[in-house]
């Protein structure tokens, strides 16, 4: 019996030593892994390497769908003119012939002066609202997700809104009356005083936190999906692929302009009116919905030039989102982080 039970307490004592070795080891090989983990970029640099990212990808995407984008923009401001995609194409047929290809692209110029800098700081001020609203935390809610694409949207908009209307009033007017950005802003400021820089301000606001928070919470919520579908673990989770992000992209840009559309109709007829002659029949969002209402009717006014929008919108979204990931991405790479 005695050396029995002596036997069993050295087998066990054996067994416990093996234990500690094997955990000694595993601690080792996770320390050694810790050390071997590239320094996380600092605060700075994530918003320096989300600036560059969400700037290279908004300029991308919207010289991508320029063309369709100014056609969208001349139909909605024109009070008289029926839209109808045929007749989009026909217009973008009509301006090539007589003016010339590049002529498709008029307005791009500032179309770019805006929307670089705006998607820079839509892009950017997501992740930080990200990290203030703890959205990648465990337990938080999915709608912070959505506040924090809504913030984001906000803030490009409310820093770079200038820019916007300038935009728009080179896309409706003749070549030759305004010929670059600075033309556009001291005859805006000349005319209707500083102020008038952000007329339509309010529509636009208005719309973007719907248009933000849906978009950056669907193109998120379906990249998360797309992860937890392929499998992996939080060390090593299997990213999504670039069509995946497309993907999600496109539903994204779907989703987020059709649940603001009518408040664009209103930001442009606010934007235009004045150099369209219409005096001061656009000064309000209220004002301006009822006039379009009246005059035109809900499909054929607040929703004008929404089939383009399905087309483009969805194209834009899709490329922009999914350049903004895999610049920030190649930059974290170029610094020595490797973002998952």
């Amino acid at each position: 019996m005695g050396k029995s039970s002596d036997k069993h307490e050295g087998e066990a004592s054996d067994v416990t030593v093996k234990t500690d070795e094997v955990l000694h080891d595993k601690t080792e090989l996770i320390k050694h892994r810790d050390d071997e983990k590239p320094n996380e970029l600092s605060n700075s640099g994530k918003i320096l390497t989300s600036l560059a990212a969400g700037g290279i990808a908004g300029g991308i995407a919207k010289s991508v769908i320029a063309p369709l984008d100014r056609s969208k923009i001349f139909f909605q401001t024109n009070e008289t003119r029926n839209y109808r995609f045929r007749y989009a194409i026909r217009w973008l047929k009509h301006g090539y012939r007589t003016e010339g290809l590049l002529s498709l692209w008029r307005g791009n110029t500032a179309t770019l002066a805006r929307i670089v800098p705006y998607s820079a700081i839509n892009f950017m001020s997501f992740e930080q609202y990200k990290k203030l609203l703890k959205v990648e935390q465990a337990g938080t809610p999915g709608y912070h997700r959505f506040v924090a694409g809504s913030l984001a949207g906000s803030t490009g908009q409310l820093l770079t809104y200038p820019l916007d209307r300038a935009r728009a009033v080179m896309a409706v007017t003749p070549g030759k009356q305004y010929r670059n950005l600075a033309v556009v802003f001291c005859n805006i400021f000349k005319e209707e005083g500083f102020f008038g820089l952000y007329r339509g301000l309010t529509p636009t606001l208005l719309g973007v936190i719907p248009y933000a928070g849906t978009s950056f919470w669907t193109y998120e919520t379906l990249k998360a999906y797309a992860v937890r579908r392929k499998g992996g673990d939080a060390t090593h989770p299997m990213l999504p692929s670039p069509l995946e992000r497309l993907g999600a992209g496109a539903v994204a840009g779907l989703i987020g302009q059709t649940a603001s559309y009518p408040l664009d109709i209103v930001r442009r007829r606010m934007q235009t009116g004045l150099q369209l002659g219409k005096g001061n029949k656009y000064r309000t969002v209220r004002g301006t919905l009822l006039t379009v209402y009246r005059n035109e009717g809900i499909y054929r006014g607040w929703y004008k030039g929404l089939s383009m929008n399905l087309i483009k919108g969805p194209i834009a979204v899709s490329i922009a989102y999914t350049v903004n990931d895999y610049v920030r991405l190649a930059l974290h790479w170029f610094f020595g982080h490797q973002e998952r």
